[in-house]
């Protein structure tokens, strides 16, 4: 594959700091509490270290290490002037020494935790900093220019992904529909199985097994399906399933879809009005982001929530709404850049070209059934891309 989205740009990461008038980015790991640093300065995540590191990139000069005596080259692969402290004093002297000049620099940080995903570097260390005279700002949109755009290679290797996972749900579906006509056993456990041998045999991973639900299970939005016991799906059942998966690859992107079907040949009322409307959302959301996207005009992720969730509340369901809209895909399911979210987040970070990220307001019933229906959204820089195959338009009836 081509890996150079793991290279680390100076260049870059300067230019974003003079735009953003910061005076650098100030990135600290202790024994890899901070993923996104790694990522960012192209570092082996398998080495994450035993010590405290710094490394300041100023928006104009050369960049500074501070690394532990017993682990000095832990920083080697960046570029820049390299301080090794031994004592806590030494540490103190030696970050200071790294600020000088400094006044406003970004870190893994978020006032009041608003924006948890980039919420990496702790309180006593933010708290260090700020005793030696610098000012600490949120690295947020920082990290979701460095850390959640999409190279060429890396949307294409989406894209493949996302086509797997479009037939394997028919193949489930299909599996299913078999089975019931036939007079076989199927249950969650057995779909859910399938589906993960096939993923398999793709050669794609996961982070999580995939939700395969039926009727009041899938009212819980991150439902599991339990080793034993599992529900079975039998004739006049709802089934939910949401799987996302990625190829094996470095740098591979996720794809996250979720589809929902009813196993008979007639869609009961209710469940074509309830999907309707969530379908419907679904549209909101990314016709807001089209507008948006084609006039260049800047729209936050809690925007977008709010496109999806004011069609939900006018349909009288807004208090079965129990998420946000959607989330940031990158190599993680849900990645650093911005989200859909007004409810658990305000999230007011801009929704960035060459970021990928999922679409998928669902309406949950407890006791009964639950609806979501998810797709995923690139910003070209000028539209709104759904990707993958046709997404849904209705409820799938399995046995017509």
């Amino acid at each position: 594959m081509n890996d150079a989205r793991h290279a680390f740009s100076l260049d870059a990461v300067q230019a974003a700091l003079r735009e953003a008038g910061l005076d650098g980015w100030l990135f600290y790991d202790f024994r890899g509490l901070d993923p996104i640093a790694r990522r960012v300065l192209g570092l082996d995540p398998a080495r994450a270290g035993t010590r405290r590191w710094f490394y300041l990139v100023p928006a104009h000069g050369e960049p500074r290490r501070l690394v532990h005596a017993i682990e000095p080259g832990m920083l080697d692969p960046l570029p820049g002037s390299k301080t090794v402290y031994l004592s806590w004093q030494s540490l103190r002297d030696g970050l200071a020494a790294a600020l000088a000049g400094a006044r406003r620099v970004a870190m893994q940080y978020s006032p009041r935790n608003e924006v948890p995903y980039v919420s990496r570097v702790d309180a006593g260390t933010v708290e260090l900093v700020r005793s030696l005279g610098a000012e600490v700002v949120s690295s947020a949109d920082l990290v979701q220019l460095f850390d959640a755009t999409l190279s060429p290679w890396q949307l294409e290797s989406h894209r493949r992904a996302a086509g797997v996972l479009r037939s394997l749900v028919d193949e489930v579906f299909g599996k299913v529909a078999a089975d019931v006509r036939d007079g076989r056993a199927s249950s969650e456990r057995g779909v859910l199985e399938l589906l993960e041998r096939r993923l398999a045999e793709h050669g794609l991973v996961h982070d999580h097994s995939p939700i395969v639900a039926v009727n009041a299970n899938a009212a819980n939005p991150h439902f599991e399906v339990p080793a034993t016991g599992s529900a079975p799906v039998r004739r006049g059942d709802l089934l939910l399933v949401d799987v996302w998966a990625k190829e094996k690859d470095r740098g591979a992107i996720y794809a996250d879809i979720t589809w929902t079907a009813f196993v008979g040949d007639r869609v009961p009322d209710e469940i074509v009005r309830v999907f309707r409307v969530v379908r419907d959302a679904r549209e909101a959301a990314v016709a807001r982001a089209r507008q948006a996207f084609r006039a260049g005009e800047r729209v936050a992720g809690f925007q977008l929530d709010r496109a999806a969730r004011q069609v939900i509340e006018r349909a009288g369901f807004g208090d079965r709404f129990i998420h946000r809209t959607g989330h940031s895909i990158h190599e993680e399911t849900h990645g650093n850049g911005a989200n859909l979210d007004d409810l658990e987040t305000h999230d007011t970070r801009a929704l960035l070209p060459r970021t990928l990220f999922s679409v998928e307001p669902g309406i949950y019933l407890p006791g009964r059934f639950g609806i979501r229906s998810e797709v995923n959204v690139y910003h070209t820089g000028s539209d709104a891309e759904v990707t993958g195959p046709p997404h849904q338009e209705e409820v799938r009836a399995l046995l017509v």
